[in-house]
């Protein structure tokens, strides 16, 4: 037993390992060229988020590396008749797959890891250096293309000489009811303050237009505009980048502010009737009140879902593994990818569907957080079943 055992891990593992390393290099350069493509950024800024991208290839990599390696070994296994073999000798197959479940099952502890470094360290790490290169990456996009834009902030420029953009022309669109706001200036520089969170941009002899006002400002004027508005900040964080060791004292704070809006809404209600100020207790002025009370809330679900939802899919792996597996064996392919198919194909339009929808229904309040692992159950009782049916035939 301890010989087929052996030669089941070590063959798991040597095929685990080599798809890893390709489906990681594969995931890296798209991940890369995503942040190339959206954001512009150069070469250099590229290189320093090297090791923050490479957690977040590693954790798309690792699942599908399980179920590919699975498919591979027990398929090949199987082709060969070696199953059929040891189920000659008296043996039960599961001798054979229970090694492979080991090593899902620490794969997917591994993956629940990687799942929260990479959405807590690695994105913190590439939003810091992509806040550190926005000032470089402005200037090249306004040299290339003489226009930049991100988020509600739009620059337009006739040209770029150095440090100085010459007659630009810059435009907010409007935001939380506050009015659009454009600027045409002589020239212009942008300075970016990552610490602070800020790209300054300093403009001189400018026409500024606020909804209906129009200004005319001689002298030079500096506009601060903020990185998280620009889509490169670090400072302004939603649950899903939390890492695991946060969302227990997140939690303790929303439920405190939910706690302490409650009482400021039934303070505020009984100085009304006393008052006589009914005014106070129209829609109207407790709308601010049920805006704050709504939004905490609704991150307060966020932030229950958030350890499910990461566990979830760490254990991914063990369940592709628990379908892959006999799968695999029972169509007996030795070209793995007709079974990593067969496998695959199912778990995208059954798996992944239901991942979606629970975390969603989850994150609204509608569903008990721990319906993010109706994916898993799904898989693992298939897989469960397909086991059954590879023991008994």
């Amino acid at each position: 037993m301890r010989i087929v055992t052996h030669y089941v891990l070590f063959d798991l593992l040597k095929v685990f390992l080599l798809v890893l390393t390709g489906l990681t290099s594969i995931i890296f350069v798209f991940l890369m060229g995503k942040e190339a493509v959206d954001k512009g950024i150069p070469l250099g800024p590229l290189v320093r988020m090297t090791p923050y991208l490479l957690p977040q290839a590693l954790q798309f990599a690792v699942p599908a590396s399980m179920l590919l390696s699975a498919t591979n070994v027990f398929g090949r296994m199987a082709s060969y008749n070696e199953i059929v073999a040891i189920k000659s000798l008296g043996i039960s197959p599961l001798v054979v797959v229970w090694p492979a479940l080991v090593f899902a099952t620490l794969a997917s502890f591994v993956s629940v890891v990687l799942n929260d470094v990479a959405v807590s360290w690695g994105d913190l790490g590439k939003n810091r250096v992509a806040s550190e290169s926005i000032e470089e990456v402005a200037y090249r996009q306004l040299e290339i293309h003489r226009s930049f834009s991100r988020g509600p902030w739009s620059i337009n420029v006739r040209d770029v000489e150095g440090h100085r953009l010459i007659e630009p022309r810059i435009v907010r669109q409007p935001i939380d009811g506050e009015p659009g706001l454009t600027i045409d200036a002589e020239w212009a520089e942008l300075e970016a303050y990552p610490e602070q969170g800020m790209l300054l941009l300093r403009v001189h002899n400018f026409i500024g237009t606020k909804g209906e006002q129009i200004a005319e400002v001689p002298g030079t004027q500096e506009w601060p505009m903020s990185l998280d508005a620009l889509g490169g900040g670090s400072h302004s964080r939603s649950p899903s980048h939390y890492a695991l060791a946060e969302i227990g004292p997140a939690v303790v704070d929303a439920r405190e502010k939910i706690q302490r809006t409650e009482q400021s809404m039934a303070l505020a209600a009984a100085m009304a009737m006393l008052t006589g100020d009914f005014e106070a207790l129209s829609n109207t002025a407790w709308q601010p009140h049920e805006r704050v009370l709504a939004s905490t809330e609704t991150l307060l679900h966020r932030l229950h879902t958030e350890p499910w939802r990461r566990w979830a899919n760490g254990f991914s792996c063990l369940c592709f593994v628990l379908v892959g597996a006999p799968v695999a064996i029972r169509m007996r392919f030795s070209e793995f990818i007709a079974s990593f198919f067969a496998c695959f194909l199912p778990i995208l339009v059954v798996y992944y569907p239901l991942l979606a929808v629970s975390v969603d229904q989850a994150k609204d309040g509608a569903l008990p957080p721990q319906a993010v692992w109706l994916g898993n159950i799904v898989l693992a009782l298939a897989g469960a079943w397909l086991l059954r049916w590879v023991v008994r035939y």
